[in-house]
């Protein structure tokens, strides 16, 4: 088979359905210029390539190396099903690539006279200016530009120029990543450029750093001692969290097994944590329609990872073990009328299960240190003995809790007075009267005492989504 870009290319929607289906394939990578997989799709007109690429999570505001989104592209080359599809997937309608151009400067050159009325209609706006001075109604023939001047006008846009002011400094872009990423996962630490200190937890020393031109976070392992077994367990145990197909679930994309360092790497999140956005370090304003979407994506992401044969073991889910991503493509201007557009943070963050928290065979044996979103049974019982779904399904519902009081579970008492009171005390969140008796009775529907009576992700996914749209 020929590389996974030709495929796209070439519109061959049954291979590049077989390679998505693989875990270990980043359709997030690119190619020698950057060019994501999303950006060939949207190029060449591949409308059922782009909507699966879309579907099984690719980003739609990556840009190439001249600064293009797939919007650019489709745009320019004239595919106006692809620009309506990344359009109602929430493309950035104003990005600018390394001219100063946006989608509508493109299409107002090529003379695709629909596309451009697409794009104002849905928010392009015609007075920005490239690196040259241009606004896209200069690139447009005479008829298109009063038609889109007349459009503007009517939907409220002002038509005084914004210069153009280059941001690219400010590091809001949105690469693909270097195929690399997925070609070659076990690497020296030499290669990477560690350049901050992150944080220090009981699992181990996270550090901030660059590798392959990408942002990433380097999680060095707490172990007393790195035994040639340790070593080879490590190396066996890693590629199962490579898992790069799904929109909510944050793979590993390389490890470092280099004893005594064992290494695994993971994509910097620039809000960090679930536990951080929700308890007013990440400074987001978590709302309840933000909080059901959290929700929703926690329970798809779940829902992945309890399809796969075998289930991933050694996972407890916590606010502490979700990370927030958010694709910071930002419109490129400095009019105080548009701050919002510059500065905002866009409504639609993604929670992904952070893969790169997973708890190795031989690491950290015996000891829980986030007890408070444990199920009961999953303290007193041998892992064999344990109904592994029906547990994260507690966790779950201890989310589902901390999501909606923005509180820490159990926040008064230490990891052991939890551990101790929850599995042999009867310990138990308390809801809130200020909850909707809808979200309550789903909590406490996920934490039943029995197990087995407990809900599967894909019977609970529906209720969330109906809760959002009546929200």
């Amino acid at each position: 088979m020929d590389d996974i870009f030709t495929q796209v290319r070439e519109g061959n929607a049954f291979h590049v359905r077989v390679w998505l289906d693989n875990t270990e394939n980043d359709l997030n990578q690119g190619d020698d210029h950057r060019f994501s997989l999303l950006h060939w799709a949207a190029r060449e007109g591949r409308t059922n390539i782009v909507d699966m690429l879309i579907q099984r999570g690719a980003r739609i505001n990556a840009t190439n190396m001249g600064d293009d989104t797939a919007l650019h592209l489709a745009a320019g080359h004239g595919h106006r099903d692809v620009v309506v599809m990344l359009l109602h997937n929430k493309a950035n309608i104003n990005a600018i690539n390394e001219h100063g151009n946006t989608p509508l400067h493109y299409a107002c050159f090529w003379g695709f006279d629909q596309i451009a009325e697409d794009l104002v209609n849905n928010g392009a706006l015609v007075s920005i200016a490239n690196k040259y001075d241009e606004v896209p109604l200069d690139k447009a023939k005479p008829f298109l530009t009063k038609m889109l001047k007349d459009r503007a006008l009517a939907l409220g846009q002002d038509l005084s120029k914004i210069p153009f002011k280059d941001r690219s400094w400010l590091g809001y872009k949105t690469r693909s990543r270097d195929a690399l990423l997925s070609r070659h996962p076990g690497i020296d630490i030499a290669q990477l450029q560690l350049v901050g200190h992150v944080a220090s937890t009981h699992s181990g020393e996270t550090w901030r750093g660059r590798w392959q031109d990408n942002d990433i976070v380097a999680k060095i392992l707490n172990i007393v001692e790195c035994t040639l077994r340790n070593s080879r367990d490590f190396q066996e145990e890693f590629p199962r969290l490579r898992i790069f197909n799904n929109p909510n679930v944050l793979p590993v994309l390389a490890c470092c097994n280099q004893p005594p360092n064992l290494v695994v790497i993971s994509q910097f999140m620039p809000f960090g944590s679930l536990f951080n956005t929700l308890h007013g370090e990440s400074g987001i304003v978590v709302d309840q329609n933000q909080a059901l979407r959290f929700a929703i994506d926690i329970a798809r992401g779940m829902e992945f990872l309890h399809l796969m044969e075998p289930m991933i073991p050694n996972f407890l889910l916590t606010s502490k073990h979700v990370m927030i991503d958010e694709d910071l493509a930002k419109i490129n201007v400095d009019d105080p009328k548009y701050a919002s557009e510059i500065n905002g943070i866009d409504e639609d963050l993604t929670a992904r299960i952070n893969m790169a928290d997973y708890r190795f065979t031989f690491h950290e044996r015996g000891k829980e240190y986030n007890p408070a979103w444990m199920a009961p049974e999953a303290m007193l019982k041998k892992p064999a003995e344990i109904n592994m779904k029906a547990a994260d399904m507690w966790s779950f519902a201890i989310l589902l809790w901390e999501l909606e009081t923005r509180e820490v579970p159990f926040a008064d008492l230490t990891p052991m007075e939890i551990g101790m009171k929850v599995a042999l005390e009867g310990l138990r969140i308390k809801i809130p009267p200020g909850i909707s008796s809808h979200m309550s009775r789903l909590i406490k529907i996920c934490m039943n005492e029995e197990a087995g009576k407990r809900p599967r992700y894909d019977m609970v996914i529906p209720i969330l989504e109906k809760m959002k749209q009546s929200s």
